[in-house]
């Protein structure tokens, strides 16, 4: 009896059964080329993430510690703008008191553009060579020709080698167009056969060209078209984060500026109510006062102390919030004064050409205007897709053929002895077009919607701009009457206190009149500082801030990996859009701190002697 072997079948399962069960170990992995089923959630330990440590700074001053042997830096308006600039990588908005990131790098019209490269790769010749070789030798059972009651095993070779090369390009007008060369040889020992070695070839020209739908420049273009029209709404999107930005660093230059005013009139505040408390301390002890006047004096004292500690709080919040927006860190790094004075001139006002302005340049509505055209683009598209299937398509083929007989004489045919052609149209319709119309429907839709959304917006440019307008104008009255007020403030001041040093008025009426000096001086750098800050809102609501500074912008390239059909050489390519450093528009105080120009002269001081 022979020998009895193990069934390949049964060494197959049992190979299945090792890569399911030992290939997988208990929590999930594999060792093997088996993927378990995920059956449990892997959340990394924050300490496996990659490190991304903060910058070590000192502790940032405060109104306990507000560090005065700090190093200080004299900034005006166009360095901080061009220090912002600088720094401007990722944009970032004022929010308050804080800044933060819009969203928005000086690299996304970079990468959005390269989505045009990517829809026009669509049209790139397409090119492919397949190569295989293959041999067959089977085993067959037959009986043998010298004794029928044997039998032998024996068999035959066959080899076989196959390559197929592919040349096709889409054009603009949805046309395809492809050549194909093929090539098929078979050698088979032993045997004899009409032609072995047998080599089959053709070589093939086929074209598919949509007449309806697919066909046409317009719909099959509209992708490059929509992808330059982002690329063009990416960068409107950067300006006008930017113009954000711009106007953030102007309202927070000069709320510092306001904000060091009223300091410095707290601080005078402080001087008079101690100099009155001692003055009415001096005078309890000679006996010529009172205790109602020294609690008088010493509660009119802390409060004047509680607002100078609130003041000196909002100077180091809106210096952090300058540094913020300039990208510079909130602590290990100059104190900031403010050198450039805020303008006292009223600016007169043109309606009609501040309206025009912001139709034309204000990049929020440019972008809607792109919107719609993007919008029309998709129409299109979905107006051709809309249409019957109907397509022309035409083929012809040499077909050749190659060998050697069975006494070694090759034989070949001739070029075009052989050949196939094929002409057709192809005709394709749902039965009522629901999908392609409904398509439409909403692309025509979605045109409205944002015609709407255009029409909107500037219907609320208008009210912004009007807003502007009265805005600018109380401001600016509002400085006006804030500067008589000081000056009244500053007179009555200075007679209440002379009344009062005469023995002819009580104490409540100079901590009145202290108050309100201090409160008028604060008031009249606010609503300058407003009246400034607006000015720039106005320019941003017009679109003009950045022309208005000398800020354009320039592209910046880097090198990278090119098409195969340059020959795989690197070429230079959009990285980002750097904004240029702005031109000096402020007049500069030097190291004049800007505050001086509000005229910061010492009232009238109560002498502490009674």
């Amino acid at each position: 009896m022979g020998r009895a072997r193990f069934p390949l079948s049964i060494l197959a399962v049992l190979a299945a059964v090792f890569v399911l069960v030992v290939g997988c170990v208990p929590d999930g992995r594999y060792l093997l080329p088996y993927v378990p089923e995920q059956r449990f959630l892997e959340i990394r330990e924050p300490t496996q993430l990659p490190p991304a440590p903060l910058p070590n700074l000192p502790s940032p001053p405060t109104v306990s510690d507000p560090q005065p042997e700090q190093e200080i830096q004299y900034l005006s308006l166009d360095e901080a703008i061009r220090i912002m600039i600088q720094n401007s990588e990722v944009v970032r908005v004022l929010t308050g008191v804080a800044a933060v990131s819009s969203g928005v790098t000086i690299y996304d019209p970079a990468v959005t553009s390269t989505l045009i490269d990517q829809e026009q790769a669509r049209f790139d010749p397409n090119l492919g060579l397949n190569n295989r070789w293959d041999r067959f030798e089977k085993p067959r059972g037959e009986f043998d020709l010298t004794d029928p009651s044997l039998a032998r095993i024996t068999g035959e070779r066959r080899d076989d080698y196959d390559m197929q090369f592919g040349l096709s390009q889409i054009n603009a007008f949805g046309g395809a167009a492809r050549l194909d060369i093929t090539e098929h040889r078979t050698l088979i020992q032993p045997g004899t056969f009409p032609l072995n070695p047998e080599n089959r070839y053709d070589l093939t020209l086929n074209y598919r060209q949509p007449l309806l739908q697919g066909g046409g420049m317009a719909p099959n273009i509209a992708p490059i078209v929509i992808a330059r029209i982002n690329t063009e709404r990416s960068f409107w999107h950067l300006k006008d984060a930017l113009q954000e930005s711009v106007q953030g660093v102007i309202r927070a230059y000069w709320a510092l500026v306001a904000a060091r005013v009223e300091v410095w009139a707290r601080q005078q505040q402080v001087q008079q109510g101690q100099a009155a408390y001692d003055r009415a301390s001096a005078r309890l002890r000679q006996g010529l006062g009172n205790a109602a006047e020294v609690a008088q004096t010493r509660l009119a004292l802390a409060n004047f102390k509680a607002a100078l500690v609130a003041a000196e709080a909002n100077v180091l919040t809106r210096e952090a919030a300058l540094k913020n927006i300039l990208g510079i860190p909130p602590s290990g790094t100059p104190r900031i004064i403010p050198t450039t004075p805020p303008m006292r001139d009223r600016i007169p006002l043109n309606w009609a050409a501040i309206q025009r302005l912001a139709e034309e340049r204000r990049p929020d509505l440019v972008q809607l205007k792109l919107v719609i055209e993007t919008d029309y683009q998709r129409l299109i598209q979905a107006e051709n897709a809309a249409l019957p299937q109907l397509d022309m398509i035409g083929l012809y083929r040499w077909n050749g053929l190659s060998g050697n007989t069975p006494t070694g004489e090759h034989l070949s045919t001739n070029g075009g002895e052989f050949t196939d052609w094929t002409l057709g149209l192809n005709f394709s319709l749902p039965i009522g077009l629901r999908q392609g119309r409904a398509a439409v429907r909403q692309q025509q839709l979605t045109l409205m919607r944002d015609r709407a959304n255009l029409e909107q917006a500037l219907h609320q440019v208008n009210h912004e701009l009007a807003a502007s307008a009265r805005d600018l104008a109380q401001f600016y009255e509002q400085y006006l009457a804030f500067r008589e007020a000081r000056q009244a403030a500053r007179i009555n001041l200075e007679q209440q206190a002379a009344e009062f040093l005469a023995g002819r008025a009580i104490f409540l009426n100079v901590f009145q009149a202290i108050a309100d000096w201090g409160n008028t001086v604060a008031s009249e750098a606010q609503a300058l500082a407003q009246y400034n800050t607006e000015l720039a809102v106005l320019e941003q609501r017009t679109g003009t801030i950045l022309e208005t500074h000398g800020i354009e912008f320039y592209e910046d390239r880097f090198v990278s990996k090119a098409p195969l059909c340059c020959f795989g050489f690197h070429k230079v390519y959009p990285m980002s859009l750097r904004p240029t450093p702005n031109f000096d528009v402020y007049p500069s105080g030097g190291t004049e701190p800007a505050e001086n120009s509000f005229d910061l002269k010492t009232p009238f001081r109560l002498s502490g002697s009674p």
